[in-house]
């Protein structure tokens, strides 16, 4: 089975032209190790990496907050054509970052507001592996803070690069590695 990878990032806002470039690097990295990308199924950022994924030939997917494409499209104002699958949760913006997050075994975070923050909650909690675009603005650029006040271990491993390939090399390090192993907040008892 493919690794798969979560972009998860700023949907809106300003966003600089190099960092939508960077966006864009993480994606083509990540179809370069030959993994499926996963987005919110929404635009900025995530979209960008979905953007440049889908340059190099690789496979992305969504995790829809819509119930229908119709809902998708019109509700939501989303893109829907670069994406290879798309899956309707109905479970609204917010909703739908536990299916997210958890149908992802690497989770990158890419600048970041108010639905990042939350991604990256309920990813450190379940002991993802987590990379962090450093220097991209939004909650990635505040991570180390958040550790320091959250003050909880959970097992997930994070790793902080500025450069989009060498942080998409470290990862896939950091996973096979820990490939096979159950996550710090499971036991054998309780799987």
């Amino acid at each position: 089975m493919k690794v798969q990878v979560g972009v998860m990032g700023s949907a809106g806002g300003r966003m600089r032209k190099d960092l939508r470039e960077r966006a864009r690097e993480v994606g083509r990295a990540i179809a370069e190790h030959d993994c499926v990308l996963v987005t919110g199924a929404c635009p900025g950022l995530p979209y960008e990496a979905v953007c440049g994924c889908k340059e190099v030939g690789g496979l992305t997917a969504g995790i829809s907050p819509a119930l229908d494409l119709y809902e998708h499209k019109n509700r939501y104002e989303s893109p829907f054509e670069e994406f290879d699958v798309m899956i309707y949760t109905g479970d609204g913006l917010m909703g739908r970052e536990v299916t997210g997050i958890r149908s992802c075994d690497i989770v990158v975070l890419i600048g970041g507001r108010s639905g990042t923050l939350g991604e990256f909650a309920i990813a450190y909690d379940e002991a993802k592996v987590i990379g962090v675009l450093s220097g991209s603005g939004g909650v990635a650029d505040h991570v180390d803070e958040l550790l320091a006040i959250i003050n909880k271990k959970t097992g997930a491993q994070l790793v902080f690069d500025e450069d989009p390939r060498r942080l998409m090399d470290r990862l896939m390090k950091v996973y096979e590695k820990g490939r096979g192993k159950l996550p710090a907040r499971l036991t054998r008892r309780e799987v």
